[in-house]
């Protein structure tokens, strides 16, 4: 599954710090998030959707393999 969280960070100026504090998480979970190396329970995915103001399909998506 790939995700867009580090370009709809960007849009929003936000660090992963930023992101990792409004999520209640850390930052290396931002950082595993965007780096494929984690995918996010159900309600980190809707958090992240509220916080960037789009749907959970716009920031994830499944690959062929998955």
């Amino acid at each position: 599954m790939k995700n867009t969280i580090k370009v709809e960070r960007a849009k929003k100026d936000m660090t992963q710090e930023d992101l990792a504090k409004l999520l209640g998480v850390s930052r290396q979970t931002v950082n595993s998030m965007e780096k494929n190396r984690y995918a996010p329970s159900t309600i980190l995915a809707l958090k992240l959707s509220k916080i960037f103001n789009c749907s959970v399909n716009d920031i994830f998506q499944l690959e062929n393999t998955d």
